[in-house]
């Protein structure tokens, strides 16, 4: 019989052999593992579909705009030549009307600054521009975009123009602006503005130069119920003058995008205005 200390012996050498064993298939998977992970990093295997890796979480970048007004500046840094300085006229203009220039759209043209200062300059840019009526009007015209946009708003609710069918509502010559301007306000009235002395005539009227509708993406609209302010913004058209109901503007985004690109909602009387966040 084998005496009792050599079965201890007999027994712990069994066990270290199984040990040897089993750690040995485990470092082979693991190998294995590791190599087809190396292989679907280089060569795009399609082993890859069956491994789990860890998920890469985006590194914090302090140069990422954190603030609406850091957002809003870095959005429009490429559709506007130069930022204006703050407390210039050109900024309080950027302020006021400054909601267009996050436009991603690619057929969208905008200008390079925030005032065309005479007809020449105006009748320079809109020569640029794509223009295409909008249905059921006279001559309503608009940017291409804007105005499948707006045809495709209209013909999910009965969204009138503002005076009917007239030019006035949509793209404006820099003499209607001026005369629109002169309406409401006069020299007086825009030296305070340029001085920054005046704001609210900001929102009932454009000075000479600055109007939204300059650039083939401003509309007046008769909007009467919610429905329509919906099917209106779901077409990428909104309220961006504060306190001026019938101005639209063409943005061609949703709400979630203005809100992500620092625009901030305003709202009066019950309307939500997507403004600057100057």
């Amino acid at each position: 019989m084998i005496s009792i200390s050599r079965k201890v012996v007999f027994i712990s050498i069994f066990i270290v052999i199984i040990y040897i064993l089993v750690a040995s298939k485990i470092i082979h998977h693991q190998q294995s593992k590791f190599a087809t992970l190396n292989a679907c990093n280089t060569a795009n295997s399609p082993s890859c579909i069956h491994i789990e890796q860890a998920p890469i979480l985006p590194t914090p970048n302090s140069n990422i705009p954190q603030t609406a007004q850091e957002r809003f500046l870095s959005a429009i840094a490429n559709n506007l030549a130069t930022i204006p300085q703050p407390g210039s006229y050109e900024y309080i203009l950027l302020k006021a009307y400054g909601a267009a220039f996050i436009n991603r759209d690619k057929l969208v043209t905008l200008p390079s600054t925030v005032l065309l200062n005479n007809e020449e300059e105006t009748q320079t840019f809109q020569n640029s521009l794509t223009m295409v009526k909008v249905n059921g009007t006279n001559d309503c015209y608009l940017q291409a975009s804007a105005t499948a946009a707006l045809n495709q708003a209209r013909s999910l609710g009965n969204i009138s123009l503002k005076s009917g069918y007239g030019s006035g509502d949509c793209t404006r010559s820099f003499a209607t602006n001026f005369r629109f301007w002169n309406k409401y306000a006069n020299q007086n009235t825009l030296n305070q503005v340029k001085e920054g002395r005046e704001t609210a005539i900001l929102g009932v009227v454009a000075p000479p130069g600055t109007s939204q509708h300059l650039w083939g993406l401003a509309i007046d609209l008769r909007v009467s119920h919610l429905k329509q302010r919906q099917i209106l913004n779901q077409n990428g058209w909104f309220q961006t003058v504060a306190k001026d109901v019938p101005h639209w503007t063409y943005l061609g985004l949703t709400e979630q995008d203005l809100l992500n690109l620092g625009l901030r909602k305003q709202v009066e009387n019950g309307i939500s205005y997507w403004v600057t966040p100057l």
